[in-house]
């Protein structure tokens, strides 16, 4: 028994010797392991940071360079002035008047005496329907009141002599009576005649087609050699007169009272302007206003009336009117390109004298053409952007074109083509 405990004892002190070192081994081991990770943490946290301060240094220097940086623009002054207010509606033009030229008589067209798209005047003969029946209608009707009248002269000199042998009881006054009555029947009977030849004539009359005013012919309906009717509807050719011209055009129910107002200061200027906006027609006066207001559109009517000296307005095109209700009188005006509309409301920028920028509220007025009025926020004088303003910024350095039209005086308004806020 002695025997096997002594030689037990000095395994189990073996074991309990060995436990101690690994732990310290692995404590040992741990710890750089753990400073590495702190380490590591530590490492990320800051480049996270240095990260995150990037972007605002970046825009800073953007900032700075774009300070720094000369935007070329174009400019324009603002001045004071005259403009002129308009009225905007679409309208359709008309002729002044229009004809469709018809057979008035039965027959043959014989012939065509006009090119089609041909300028005619008054009285000119376009063409001609077989006349023959309708002269010899007319000889005819010339011929019985010759005969009638022969009729009537030889009743009138029986008639005389009845009167002369009734005193001496030679004739009775029967027989006067009834030369006397002879004599009225055959006198009206002329008169039947020359309403016959009068028809006649006029008969003939109309187979000659004339054109009924100045105008312009359109496309021949029909041909020569067709026969025409008198009922029929279709005809011959239709003539427009186009010097003059009118305008048929609406424009808001608002607008009545200002457009009464300018008519009653006077006449009322009309200007007639290509769809675009970018051509003026003709320019003619207002003739005058419906006498009633479209009630399911709440327009009214209006009609002008313009010279057309170079056919510029063609029946049937549709203009853009502008009428011509007032003047703005000595306002401030600046080109509508130098306004710009922000998160506030609409803006400028403004050329200081270092040639930098600043953005300057505006508030506005009236638009005419290409020119604004401006009410508040700037002064003539000062000089506006008017291009490249997607690039400025506040305090932003610019260079002045000088190559474009608008880095001059402002347009003078008075000439512009403009509109005015409906109503």
């Amino acid at each position: 028994m002695s025997t096997e405990g002594s030689a037990d004892q000095p395994g189990e002190t073996g074991r309990s010797a060995t436990a101690p070192a690994l732990e310290a081994k692995s404590r040992r081991a741990r710890g750089p392991r753990l400073w590495l990770g702190v380490i590591a943490v530590l490492a990320a946290i800051v480049g996270a940071i240095w990260y995150a301060h990037q972007p605002a240094a970046a825009a800073a220097r953007g900032n700075d360079e774009g300070q720094d940086q000369v935007v070329p623009v174009h400019t324009a002054i603002v001045t004071r002035g005259n403009v002129p207010v308009y009225l905007q509606g679409l309208g359709t033009v008309q002729a002044f008047y229009t004809a469709t030229m018809t057979a008035r008589v039965d027959g043959e067209l014989e012939a065509v005496y006009f090119k089609e798209g041909q300028l005619v005047k008054k009285g000119q003969l376009l063409a001609l329907i077989d006349p023959r029946p309708y002269k010899a209608a007319l000889d005819g009707a010339i011929a019985t009141e010759a005969k009638d009248e022969a009729q009537q002269r030889s009743a009138q000199q029986d008639l005389q002599k009845y009167l002369q042998l009734e005193p001496q009881n030679l004739s009775s006054k029967q027989q006067v009576d009834d030369q006397r009555a002879l004599v009225a029947q055959l006198a009206a009977q002329v008169q039947i005649d020359r309403a016959a030849i009068d028809n006649a004539r006029t008969n003939l009359d109309y187979c000659s087609i004339t054109a009924p005013f100045n105008g312009r012919t359109g496309i021949r309906l029909i041909d020569p050699g067709n026969n025409l009717l008198s009922t029929s509807t279709n005809g011959i050719v239709v003539v427009t007169q186009m010097q003059p011209i009118s305008l048929v055009f609406t424009l808001p129910e608002e607008a009545l009272p200002r457009v009464n107002q300018a008519m009653s200061a006077g006449t009322v200027q009309v200007i007639a302007v290509s769809q675009d906006g970018k051509t003026q027609l003709d320019s003619g006066s207002l003739t005058v206003v419906d006498n009633q207001i479209d009630t399911t559109t709440g327009t009214m009517r209006l009609k002008a009336t313009f010279p057309n000296p170079h056919n510029t307005l063609w029946p049937g095109e549709f203009v853009n009117a502008q009428v011509l209700v007032q003047r703005e009188q000595n306002v401030v005006t600046m080109p509508s390109a130098a306004v710009q509309t922000g998160p506030n409301g609409p803006f400028t920028y403004v050329v200081n004298a270092d040639s930098t920028v600043q953005v300057r509220p505006v508030t506005l007025g009236v638009q005419s053409g290409d020119m604004t009025v401006i009410t508040s926020g700037v002064s003539p004088g000062e000089r506006v952007v008017t291009s490249n303003q997607f690039r400025l910024q506040p305090g932003a350095r610019v260079q002045i074109a000088t190559s474009s039209a608008s880095d001059v005086s402002s347009v003078s308004s008075a000439s512009a083509i403009g509109v005015s806020h409906p109503g």
